[in-house]
This record gives C-alpha cells, sequence and structure tokens, in this order.
C-alpha cells in the first residue's frame, strides 16, 4: 500500500505511448522510484499531488479528477468495495489540513499524450523560463503572499494548461436571457416542476410519445437519463429531439461515461441544432452496475465538472476545446445532478459548489426521502454563498412497493429513514400492492409539502421510474404550479 495514499493502487504505473529519449526515461524512472511507494503513482503525467491533499485521485476507479461521484460513502468505494472512496479521503485530509479551499480549482482532463512520462521535467521547463534565480529567492527569501505567488507561477502552468485554464472563481453565463421554458420558469421565481421519462428499450416510441402527451400539461420539463445504471436504452438526444417534435421541454441527460471529450462537442453542437436547450451533464454509474458483460470500469475521460467547464466555454466564450471558433455557439440552459446524502454535507457541497463555478446553472438532486437530513446539505451550501447562483429541483420519486424501498436503499446516493421502509412494509402487509401504491403517493406528497416551505429550493423533479401515470396525480394532488402558458395553467386560472 502506498505511503500516502489509502487504498491500494488501482493498476500499475502507465507506460509511453511513444519513444522517449534517454534523459526522459532517466526522469520517468526516478519519478516512479519515489513517487511510487509514497503515492501510488501511476505514471499519468499530469500530477495533480499538491491540489488533492497529497493523494494521487488516479487511486480512483472512475479516474475522477475533480472530486467525488454521487456515491460516495465515509465506509468504502462502490466501484470497489474493498477500499475506500478516494475522494472522501482526498476532502478528509484537505479540511483537517485547511486545504480545502484548494480543491475548488477546476482540474483539466488527463492530457493522454502524457501518460507514461513524469512532471517534472515540465517543471524545469517552467523554472528555466520564469528564471532559476527569481524562482530560488521568491521561494527561499519571500515571504507570505510573495513565495505564494513564486510557487503558483511555477506550478499553475503545468497542471493547468493553456487548453483548459482553470481556476476556482465563479462564473456568471455570458447572457441571462432565457433560452428555455424551464429557465424562463425558474427565472420567474415560480415553483417549477419537471420529471422524467424512462427511454424505452427498443426503437418503438409509442409508449414514449404517449407518456410526453400524459405528462406535457403538467410539468414544464421532461427529463431523458442518458443509459442509467450503465445499462443501455435509446439514447437521451433521440428521446430529446422526439420530445421537440412533439412541442414538449425536454432537458438531455449526458453522462460523461459514455463520452470522449470530441463526442462531448460535438454531440451538443447537434443536440442544439435540433432544438435541445436543457442540458443536464452528470458522471454517470459505473460499469459495476450494468449487467454482463460489462464494459471499461477503470478510467472515465472526463468527469462532470470537466463537462460543464467545456460546455460553459463554447456557449459563452464561442471555441472548442481545441481553440477553434463557433462563430454560432450553442445556445443552452446548463445543469448538473447534486446529491444531498452522498459523502459528508461538507464535502458534498464543495464539490457543488465547484459545479456551479464551472458552469451548472441548475441542480437536479438525487432522490430526496429524509427532508431534514437534506436541510443539512441545503445549510451547507449556503455557507458557501451557493443558494443565489444556482436553481435547485428537489427530486423525488415515489415509492411504488415494498420490494422497491428496500432495494432503494442499496442505491448509491440514496438514503431512505426506517421510519419510511416501516411505513411501506406495514401498508404492503395490510393493503397488498394497491395499498403499498398508496402510501408511496401519500409518502410523496408529504415530502412535497415539506420541500415547498425551504428556502433556496425552486422546484421538484419527479422520478417516476416507470410509474408515469403517478405524475399528473402528484402534480395536482400536491398543488403544484402547472407550466407557464399551458392550457392546462389557463384553465385553472378561469376556474
Amino acid at each position: 500500500m502506498p505511503i500516502s495514499t489509502p487504498g491500494r493502487r488501482w493498476q500499475p504505473a502507465y507506460k509511453s505511448f511513444k519513444k522517449e529519449s534517454l534523459g526522459k526515461k532517466f526522469l520517468i524512472g526516478f519519478e516512479q522510484v519515489v513517487k511510487g511507494p509514497l503515492f501510488g503513482c501511476r505514471q499519468c503525467g499530469n500530477c495533480l499531488l499538491q491540489e488533492t491533499a497529497f493523494i494521487c485521485p488516479m487511486a480512483c476507479p472512475k479516474g475522477l479528477r475533480n472530486g467525488p461521484c454521487g456515491g460516495s460513502t465515509p465506509e468504502r468505494c462502490y466501484v470497489d468495495t474493498s477500499r475506500p472512496c478516494i475522494w472522501y479521503k482526498i476532502h478528509e485530509r484537505a479540511f483537517k489540513m485547511g486545504r480545502e479551499e484548494k480543491l475548488l480549482e477546476v482540474l483539466p482532463p488527463v492530457d493522454w499524450e502524457k501518460v507514461g512520462g513524469e512532471t517534472w521535467g515540465d517543471v524545469g521547463a517552467q523554472i528555466k523560463k520564469i528564471g532559476v534565480k527569481k524562482v530560488f529567492s521568491g521561494l527561499v527569501l519571500g515571504k507570505g503572499e510573495g513565495r505564494h505567488e513564486t510557487w503558483e507561477s511555477v506550478f499553475k502552468p503545468v497542471r493547468q494548461p493553456e487548453w483548459w485554464q482553470g481556476d476556482d472563481r465563479y462564473h456568471a453565463p455570458a447572457s441571462v436571457e432565457p433560452v428555455s421554458a424551464l429557465e424562463r420558469s425558474l427565472r420567474s421565481g415560480r415553483f417549477t416542476v419537471a420529471c422524467e421519462i424512462q427511454p424505452p428499450l427498443s426503437m418503438a416510441t409509442k409508449k414514449l410519445l404517449e407518456n410526453i402527451a400524459l405528462v406535457k400539461p403538467f410539468v414544464t420539463a421532461i427529463n431523458f437519463t442518458d443509459n442509467a445504471s450503465s445499462t443501455p436504452r435509446m439514447s437521451s438526444w433521440a428521446c430529446s429531439s422526439l420530445a421537440v417534435q412533439a412541442g414538449a421541454e425536454p432537458v438531455m441527460q449526458i453522462a460523461a461515461r459514455d463520452r470522449t471529450r470530441a463526442g462531448l462537442q460535438g454531440e451538443i453542437v447537434g443536440a442544439t441544432a435540433l432544438g435541445v436547450r436543457n442540458v443536464l451533464c452528470v458522471t454517470g454509474d459505473s460499469a459495476v452496475l450494468a449487467p454482463q458483460p460489462r464494459g471499461r470500469m477503470d478510467i472515465n475521460d472526463m468527469d462532470s465538472v470537466q463537462m460543464l467547464w467545456i460546455l460553459r466555454r463554447m456557449r459563452d466564450e464561442a471555441h472548442y476545446l481545441d481553440g477553434r471558433e463557433l462563430k454560432t455557439p450553442p445556445k443552452f440552459f446548463l445543469g448538473a445532478a447534486a446529491s444531498p446524502y452522498a459523502s459528508d454535507p461538507r464535502f458534498q457541497a464543495l464539490r457543488e459548489n465547484k459545479k456551479v463555478n464551472a458552469g451548472a446553472q441548475f441542480f437536479q438532486t438525487n432522490i430526496v426521502y429524509d427532508v431534514e437530513r437534506m436541510e443539512v446539505w441545503l445549510n451547507e451550501l449556503a455557507k458557501r454563498n451557493v443558494l443565489d447562483k444556482v436553481f435547485i429541483l428537489i427530486g423525488v420519486t415515489p415509492l411504488k412497493s415494498a420490494k422497491m424501498a428496500h432495494y432503494m436503499t442499496q442505491v448509491p446516493g440514496v438514503f431512505i429513514p426506517e421510519s419510511v421502509i416501516a411505513r411501506m412494509d406495514a401498508a404492503d402487509a395490510s393493503g397488498g400492492a394497491a395499498g403499498a401504491q398508496e402510501e408511496g403517493v401519500t409518502i410523496t406528497l408529504e415530502i412535497v409539502e415539506k420541500v415547498r416551505k425551504l428556502q433556496g429550493v425552486h422546484g421538484l423533479h419527479i422520478m417516476p421510474v416507470g410509474w408515469e401515470d403517478v405524475v399528473p396525480r402528484i402534480v395536482t394532488e400536491a398543488g403544484l404550479p402547472l407550466p407557464l402558458g399551458s392550457d392546462a395553467a389557463a384553465g385553472s386560472k378561469k376556474a
């Protein structure tokens, strides 16, 4: 086990993709001898140890370089349960060291041209560029802020290449003019309802279009998942395009798990050309949850924070990641997932803060069954001055059976109180399937009532998990506002 990095190494060190000079080979070997035993170094050639409390993020099975996934827990990694969540450990150490604010910097994805190499050569080149004498005097003779500035002048250009230029600041959208009905509704201050429709397993679209027509009068936007649980279904962009054709407002979900950088940028240009105006970035469930045969589980090309950074810059700065100009940049309302129950609330709040800084304009949270516990997370967001920079839609899922309630306790990032489990068990025992369904709806309505009273909450995201018929009932019985401009809303005003 590496001395400084908790948890064993995920894989052996990478090998270079190209032939290296003798001097370069020496540096690579020397770095491996020193950093291998200390940090479990995998020779990614893109070292971030100083920013991650000296715990190598490449030990994360997903290869995440900007924080934990929504399934993070203090006990273990859900991808490899034999070891701890490496990002939980990074946050834990960073908070103890007083270095937590360093975790806010948006860090770049791996530059695979450097993989198998080392970082010390880049550091040496930067010192030479600045001037050895200047760096020496700044580090040895300098004090306080001056020493820090010298240090950053050496290391920041190494970890933040010209093509990325990440930072730890909030980047407001270049335009506040709403580009979608969802953004318009949220900016108006209206309590806004969105819902999720499960994409079909086949090319048949009849049921999908029926569900869109069913929920359309009751929700402002409809979210289509992107191979949830790493299980293939009709793509989110195809469902979103069909929704646009049906006159509904889609939220297209994009999972980093299945994307390359080129694929992401090309897909967003195509989707917005087809009329999609809401995009939700998620890292995506690990392939460990998928049916066999499973795909790669060891690394993602990007994480959700990096996707937000790339897409925000495409929209607001009108250029691709490689610097090419976008004469007609895509227009979209940019969202991300949030996990109130994953990890420690302080750690998650910092992660959410980072997503907002990177470009997230709205959050759709993971499923909420314990409102009081979720308030702890909201309070941590408030401490970080995040609540006035992002719209929050709270996720709710009506429990259809006691069996479903017990299953949901095993889903990463979901917490169900024992009292809710007991209610579902009792309803199932006394009233069977119908009784359990009624109790599930009752519990959901109670949650909605509590959620609407919370400050910092702007709406609801209903995830019926194949039970789309229940969406109109929840909206109606909870007395939730209907979409702006809808016939149903107009009718309710007249009544």
